[in-house]
């Protein structure tokens, strides 16, 4: 891979404790969620994270296949679910779904562009053949 960007964050204090970005823009207090054994679901966390760059990351990768295609459509809209479980091994895993909507193209084209951009997403790129990765193209209208 040939770099064009890199970008640095540290944490400390693991799931309860505060995460920044090297030039401080992102700087947030993360904890546990209730499912997890936090207090509350009142923090970010690590799953949260994960989903919000996933969902921005992969609704670029859908905008750029779609300005690639010069296909006309409405504003996109990806949702990223991102799901943490308990692996056989004793570890913990991670699931996606993106709910990908694309207004203004038919579902067969919809899914055709949503597959495309998952070859193009980094997000995807890093996860594929790691965690399942599900793809629903919601109502386009």
């Amino acid at each position: 891979m040939k770099t064009i960007y890199t970008i640095g964050a540290t944490a400390t204090g693991g799931r309860n404790g505060r995460v920044t970005s090297e030039n401080n823009i992102l700087d947030i207090e993360v904890r546990h969620p209730k499912a997890l054994g936090g207090a509350n679901n009142d923090y970010a966390n690590p799953e949260m994270l994960f989903a919000a760059g996933y969902a921005a990351c992969f609704d670029s990768a859908l905008n750029l296949v779609i300005n690639k295609g010069k296909i006309k459509t409405g504003t996109t809209e990806v949702k990223a679910n991102i799901s943490i479980g308990q692996l056989d091994n004793g570890g913990f895993g991670l699931a996606a779904e993106l709910f990908i909507n694309i207004p203004g193209v038919s579902n067969d084209q919809a899914q055709k562009l949503a597959e495309q951009a998952h070859q193009v997403c980094p997000y995807s790129n890093a996860t594929r053949n790691n965690i399942e990765v599900k793809l629903t193209v919601t109502n386009n209208d």
